[in-house]
């Protein structure tokens, strides 16, 4: 040390030979080793910090309801799901998330379209969960056996997909725990009990679990137990319904607990509420959450919203995970601007963040008649029926998600939020932004017209710093999605984007002149 300290401190000797001792991996090392720690003192608090494994970072996540699986007019088993993975691998999606698995309640079962009555045959929603046949512990009889599941499981692995499910702690009336534990619900003094309520929607077909009773340490060991049982299964990826309903010591207690375990366990949190609820959730086990992606549709909008999930402290604890739609909700932007909305908000979805996902096929087949005027629901919703679904309908949007989904395989700019940095341009219908890989020496830049109607042109002006690129330097420019190259030189380019073609460009950036057009 003292040698090395010599050769660093000799202002006569060349710079290139002090900095290559500087440099050195063995003078890093020995100091790696041997650090000086005079200077050194103690935080006065231990700090913990949760490491998760990569799927937590980018994930690229498909819904699907496993009873509208088959290829003809009848109920969907597991191995019907099964013989989906090939069409959902194709589009290079990585999780396959199924809606509840359970038994279905029949006391106060909802209808069609949500209707208070259900019709003789109407299979009712797969969040009201439990019936004679079993709980949260169950599988429903007409989608297989536990062994099937399990079947699925492995099969997905296969082909590089995890199975996440849907965990949702509420009960049919018909639930076994209704009768078996009475101690674990909220009873009124005429004997009856409050269906569940998340304002303004209304689940006649649901009780609420009482997270505060006096029987309550039974109760949470039980629900935790839910999550053993299925990772025994095979699964380690859940997502949690509506957690905000219920207690936040409850998460901090069986999330930590779940985690100590199996530290592999992935928990996504299905929270549409207020921030600071959100973000509480984040810091007591979720993973990643949903966010206000789907309603921030202006470029202003989304340049506020991102920059706060990627460029604050919240990024340190709330993973974000971005869904154009979901079972619950069909925004107004995808209702009136068809096809081009749901190409250009994928586009959007899938390069401003690394985890997304969508709720298919509706998705991809680009279903979105709404329910009712100013209902953000599709009409004929498979919460409420068995769907069957057209997969080759020449209109799907299944080869362009996939080409979506490979860029996001092939480029590790796109699998990671924090080098997220937009772009200047003249058009407030056309939002640009970049990302970047110092690693891999990969960056994607993206430019987006959010005008689902009309061609949108104008200049893009870059931050040729962000890019790691010199003022009048000229390089070229990907489309991952055309497959058509263009030189541009210096921080000032065009773009053209027409929302019937094509609403975006994915441009993946080489240095120097290689472009064709």
């Amino acid at each position: 040390l003292r040698g090395w300290a010599a050769v660093l401190g000799d202002s006569g000797r060349p710079m290139a030979e002090r900095l290559e001792v500087a440099q050195g991996e063995e003078l890093a090392e020995a100091l790696r080793r041997l650090p000086d720690r005079r200077r050194a003192s103690t935080y006065r608090r231990e700090l913990e910090v949760q490491v998760c494994r990569e799927r937590a970072r980018f994930g690229t996540w498909y819904e699907m309801f496993p009873r509208s699986a088959a290829s003809e007019p009848r109920h969907g088993t597991f191995k019907d799901c099964e013989a989906r993975l090939p069409y959902i691998a194709a589009m290079h999606f990585d999780v396959l998330y199924l809606p509840p698995i359970h038994p279905i309640g029949t006391t106060q079962r909802k209808g069609r379209n949500n209707s208070e009555q259900a019709a003789p045959g109407d299979p009712g929603s797969p969040w009201a969960i439990g019936n004679q046949q079993g709980g949260h512990k169950s599988v429903h009889p007409e989608l297989g056996t536990l062994a099937d599941f399990r079947a699925l499981v492995r099969k997905a692995r296969d082909y590089g997909i995890e199975v996440a499910l849907d965990i949702a702690f509420q009960c049919s009336p018909d639930h076994p725990w209704v009768q078996e534990h009475p101690e674990w619900f909220r009873w009124r003094p005429d004997g009856t009990v409050q269906y569940a309520e998340n304002p303004p929607k209304r689940y006649q077909d649901i009780f609420p679990l009482n997270f505060e009773g006096e029987a309550y340490r039974s109760l949470w060991e039980e629900l935790k137990s839910v999550f053993d049982f299925w990772i025994e299964q095979g699964v380690t990826i859940f997502r949690v319904d509506n957690p905000h309903t219920k207690p936040f010591p409850f998460w901090h207690w069986a999330l930590g607990e779940i985690s100590r375990e199996h530290p592999e366990v992935i928990f996504l949190a299905e929270a549409f509420t207020r921030p600071k609820i959100m973000f509480g959730l984040a810091k007591r086990g979720f993973t990643q959450s949903y966010t206000y992606f789907t309603w921030r549709n202006t470029k202003r909008e989304l340049e506020e919203y991102f920059r706060e999930l990627c460029h604050t402290p919240v990024r340190e604890f709330f993973i974000p995970n971005l869904w154009p739609n979901t079972p619950d909700i069909l925004h107004e932007t995808l209702q009136k601007g068809g096809r081009p909305a749901f190409m250009m908000r994928y586009a959007l979805a899938a390069t401003l963040g690394a985890n997304i996902g969508i709720y298919g096929p509706v998705y991809e087949l680009g279903e979105n008649e709404p329910r009712g005027p100013g209902i953000e629901e599709n009409r004929n919703s498979e919460k409420y029926e068995i769907r069957l679904w057209d997969l080759d309908d020449p209109r799907s949007l299944a080869r362009f998600i996939g080409k979506v989904n490979a860029a996001r395989r092939d480029n590790p700019a796109l699998q990671r939020d924090w080098s997220l940095c937009f772009h200047a341009t003249d058009n407030e219908q056309l939002i640009a932004y970049s990302k970047h890989d110092e690693g891999h020496g990969n960056v994607v830049l993206t430019v987006v017209n959010l005008d689902t109607a009309n061609v949108q042109h104008g200049w893009v002006h870059l931050d040729l710093g962000a890019l790691g690129l010199g003022a009048d330097e000229v390089f070229a420019v990907e489309d991952l999605l055309s497959g058509e190259t263009y030189t541009w030189r210096g921080a000032h380019n065009y773009i053209k984007l027409d929302p019937q073609v094509l609403p975006a460009h994915l441009l993946r950036l080489r240095r120097g002149n290689g472009g064709s057009r």
